[in-house]
């Protein structure tokens, strides 16, 4: 039997690429979007079922799960690193009250699961940075990786008291042709935006800040690997997963193979104070013990399917 699927904050990065995903996989009538604003023009020309919610309406996310008869929950709706950090009063009424709202309405009609996804914001300096451990100190300094710490431990929380169905994924830097949506590793996103259409571009982290990131294809392959893994063997509800880690240096080194010419200027900002607190690298080891995550896509390919991808999306040649 198809599952239901109910997915917050879909006009947002990774819920524009997951959404059309979703209806190829098991069909529009199958997925309901919600966001805080109109629909968006994609989901208009994929004909998309799209409620305007606000997550932290009680009322109003109980009555679309059940009036769709949802299965499974994905709560995308957060206010990023960077945009939290300039409304850290948004941002904590957005990440705390809409999740635990989201986990509330779960238990309260039984679905069979929540999915939430986390960050590697849930890190911070006294985290070891290289190769991250799955299981290891979390101190992040950012109102954004608080809130993902508390999901995170609210998720396991009610796992073991509710028996609810929780998964959650560290995310690392996500790079899709999409436009960026506030946070800290969006410089790796509009880098080639800016290298395609003016051949310049100035970077708000330092040329040697590491991060870990991945492609969209592999995040959206993450996510529904983990929502399709047998929940007997997970012996974790937060994993770690990544693809590859570069610094903005080694990212420009690689554009220029393509575009020669390209010139990048350094103003670190206050968002190249938050990124030197992430991890450099992760351990996704128990990712791939527990259910079998693996990565398709490595830097060098990467950085050429994104030049294709957004030369294609601007209508720009880049070479």
């Amino acid at each position: 039997m198809t599952k239901r699927f109910l997915i917050t904050g879909s006009y947002g990065q990774i819920g524009q690429a997951l959404i059309p995903a979703m209806i190829e996989r098991i069909g529009k009538e199958n997925v309901v979007a919600t966001g805080r604003k109109k629909r968006i023009p994609l989901f208009k020309e994929l004909d998309v079922i799209y409620h305007r919610l606000d997550i932290r309406d009680h009322y109003g996310l109980r009555s679309l799960l059940v009036e769709y008869d949802i299965d499974i929950l994905i709560h995308n709706a957060s206010v990023l690193s960077a945009t939290g950090e300039k409304n850290p009063q948004l941002a904590h009424s957005i990440n705390f009250e809409g999740f635990y709202n989201a986990l509330e309405a779960s238990r309260e009609l039984n679905l069979e699961q929540l999915f939430a996804p986390s960050s590697i914001a849930a890190f911070g300096p006294t985290t070891p940075l290289v190769n991250t451990p799955n299981t290891t100190i979390m101190e992040p300094t950012s109102i954004y990786g608080i809130s993902k710490v508390y999901t995170e431990l609210m998720g396991n929380y009610y796992n073991k008291k509710y028996d609810l169905d929780f998964r959650s994924l560290r995310y690392p830097g996500v790079l899709g042709v999409e436009e960026p949506g506030g946070g800290t590793t969006d410089y790796a996103i509009d880098i080639f935006y800016e290298a395609i259409k003016t051949k310049k571009y100035t970077c708000f982290l330092g040329p040697d800040v590491r991060l870990p990131m991945m492609l969209m294809s592999d995040c959206l392959k993450s996510t529904f690997d983990l929502i399709e893994a047998p929940n007997e063997k997970l012996k974790h509800r937060s994993f770690n997963v990544t693809a590859m880690s570069f610094t903005p240096e080694e990212l420009v080194s690689e554009i220029k193979k393509y575009i020669p010419e390209f010139e990048i200027a350094y103003e670190p900002d206050f968002r190249d104070g938050i990124a030197r607190t992430w991890p450099q690298s992760l351990d996704d080891s128990v990712a791939r013990e527990e259910w079998d995550w693996k990565p398709e896509y490595a830097f060098e390919d990467m950085v050429k399917f994104m030049l294709e991808g957004i030369s294609n999306r601007l209508g720009i040649p880049y070479k």
